[in-house]
């Protein structure tokens, strides 16, 4: 087990193969600010670059939230220029979350809120509490949020639930959130520990560098038409086909049958 001191609002704990980032504002309720976003920048640099790292999970410190949004207090203080600066900054970190190449657990113990659910939706899982609240409030301060909500969530949920969600400011269950595809599973809070280690004991036996082969894939050919998308996926393919993993895969998978 190793653990990183540095940071004054996140903790930083890698240990068996996993790196574990807890946004560590409680008092606040995890509330993204400037100082926050920077640490989880550095430590997520940490962990892609640390070969001994093959999955990551952020959660939020104490029961009551996983994020409930930005830090207002920073936000009202910024000129419309410096809000538009910020928000293309913040968006660059939840940008290179979804490059990362290790896949990113987030686990939500709470409220999950504004940018606490823009911070979510750039992981690859979402592994909630069923006490776990959902939802993008913005509009009920009268700004919108600015952190890549009002684009992921229409691509997660489909753009007529996204509407209604953005619109009216309302919140939705952790039940709610699973019907609408927006998490991957729901569990018993005191099984939340328990379920996040179930998805993560899949993620670590599989080839760190396929799997990474496996999120650009999708996620960069999201970006592109089909017929871009698919010469896009042929490429990778191509890439996974020449790996030391897939070449003993294959080999083993040929030992077996005989």
């Amino acid at each position: 087990m190793q653990e990183e001191n540095k940071y004054e609002n996140i903790l930083y704990e890698k240990k068996e193969k996993v790196a574990t980032i807890t946004l560590n504002r409680q008092k606040p309720l995890n509330a993204l600010n400037t100082a926050l976003l920077t640490e989880l920048r550095d430590a997520l640099d940490d962990a892609e670059t640390d070969a001994a790292v093959r999955a990551i999970v952020i959660t939020g410190a104490g029961e009551k939230a996983f994020c409930a949004g930005a830090d207002i207090a920073e936000l009202i203080e910024k000129s419309s220029e410096e809000a538009s600066e910020w928000s293309s900054w913040a968006q660059g970190i939840t940008t290179y979350m979804e490059k990362l190449s290790k896949p990113i657990i987030a686990k939500i113990n709470g409220f999950c809120l504004g940018g606490g659910l823009e911070l979510a939706m750039a992981c690859n899982f979402r592994i909630a509490s069923e006490k776990a609240v959902f939802g993008l409030p913005e509009i009920n301060l009268a700004i919108i949020p600015g952190g890549g909500g009002t684009q992921r969530l229409p691509r997660l949920i489909g753009k007529t639930k996204a509407m209604e969600m953005l619109m009216c400011g309302g919140q939705i269950d952790a039940e709610e959130a699973f019907r609408l595809v927006l998490v991957n599973k729901t569990v018993p809070a005191d099984e939340l520990d328990e379920g996040v280690d179930e998805l993560i004991k899949k993620l670590v036996s599989k080839s760190a560098v396929t799997l990474g082969l496996l999120k650009d894939a999708v996620n960069r050919g999201l970006e592109m038409d089909l017929e871009h998308a698919l010469d896009y996926e042929a490429e990778c393919f191509g890439h996974a086909l020449a790996t030391e993993d897939a070449r003993e895969g294959l080999k083993g998978f040929l030992e077996r049958q005989k």
